[in-house]
């Protein structure tokens, strides 16, 4: 629907206008700022506050052991998406990881791989290998709940949602709860991983909503070309104001 919508968009007259329109690559603005002040609602009542409590009271060693823990369930994904990609290095990188840190470090709480000088945690979605298929990202889309996204990472995340093995493990035996379980406490780890950058931008930028945009592209930029850039790296960089 919002690639309907998105083609249906006004295009201005103007050449000036329609360069800028272009470069944007926003044309569903209006709607995607509604929702962008939806999700800021959401997020400074419910999602922020739980994410600082949890910061401030979780030890840093437990939330690391947490974090390390739900990178390892994703390594499935990320071993698809790798192979997927016609990347059998880096599949075999996340193979290893998976099994080593899966029974030495104790079901993913310790990365021991990396604590070793072996290969590093990298994320690999189905985004990023439609992107690597030359599947164009579309128009910028702001996501209920989800937050910033395009409709190939959109669709992509869908995908998600209904082929991810470790869900699939969990749902086979009946586990549901382990599925829900582990999508929660990944919210609350992702947003505590943002909240200083996100913090640093909202206080640089002149306009939030247009800043974060610009940071997402190059972080999804990043991501695409195997490019290990933090939030934290680009915000300090500089993004537009």
């Amino acid at each position: 629907m919002a690639v309907t919508l998105a083609a249906c968009a006004a295009v201005p007259e103007d050449p000036e206008d329609r360069a800028e329109f272009e470069a944007v690559n926003d044309p569903l603005e209006p709607t995607n700022r509604a929702i962008f002040e939806f999700n800021m609602a959401v997020d400074r009542a419910l999602l922020k506050p739980i994410a600082k409590g949890y910061r401030d009271v979780v030890p840093d060693s437990a939330q690391h052991g947490v974090h390390n823990a739900l990178n390892n369930l994703r390594s499935p994904l990320i071993f698809v998406n790798d192979v997927l990609q016609g990347e059998p290095d880096r599949a075999a990188q996340t193979l290893t990881r998976f099994m080593f840190n899966s029974t030495v470090g104790i079901g993913g709480l310790f990365d021991v791989v990396a604590d070793t000088s072996g290969p590093r945690y990298h994320g690999e979605d189905y985004g990023q290998t439609f992107a690597r298929w030359g599947v164009g990202d579309g128009p910028y889309l702001m996501l209920p709940f989800f937050g910033p996204s395009n409709p190939r990472d959109a669709v992509g995340l869908g995908l998600e949602f209904v082929t991810d093995p470790t869900d699939l493990y969990f749902h086979r035996r009946g586990a549901d709860w382990a599925s829900w379980t582990r999508m929660g406490v990944n919210v609350v780890d992702e947003r505590v991983q943002l909240l200083d950058p996100l913090d640093e931008l909202e206080r640089g930028s002149l306009d939030f909503y247009a800043a974060l945009r610009s940071v997402y592209r190059q972080r999804r930029a990043n991501d695409i070309a195997n490019k290990d850039v933090s939030i934290s790296d680009m915000v300090k960089a500089g993004a537009p104001k």
